[in-house]
């Protein structure tokens, strides 16, 4: 893969999320495409074919797919059980992606 300036610029200036194995896995089953997000502090950018439709994560803290820490997660769909309720928006993308 070719890294161009933009690409270098952004690496360096948001210190790019490491999508994980988990992540990808569980994107493909809901039928959308994942990549490191462009967006300064946030980890990943989702794809329905070419069109992005939402960016999720925020960079500066953990999540279920880095840590497999299950008390995490299960505090994490407590805290934001109203926003993962809603399916197709940005909480719905970050519970079944990243949690």
């Amino acid at each position: 893969m070719v890294i161009g300036k933009k690409e270098l610029f952004i690496f360096i200036y948001n210190k790019m999320y490491k999508i994980t194995k988990y992540s990808f896995d569980k994107a493909k089953l809901i039928g959308v495409q994942i990549k490191p997000s462009i967006v300064r502090n946030k980890k990943i950018d989702v794809y329905i074919g070419s069109k992005k439709i939402t960016t999720i994560g925020d960079s500066r803290y953990s999540d279920f797919a880095t840590t497999q820490n299950k008390e995490q997660r299960r505090l994490y769909r407590i805290r934001h059980a109203k926003n993962i309720a809603i399916k197709g928006s940005r909480g719905w993308y970050a519970s079944e992606i990243l949690w």
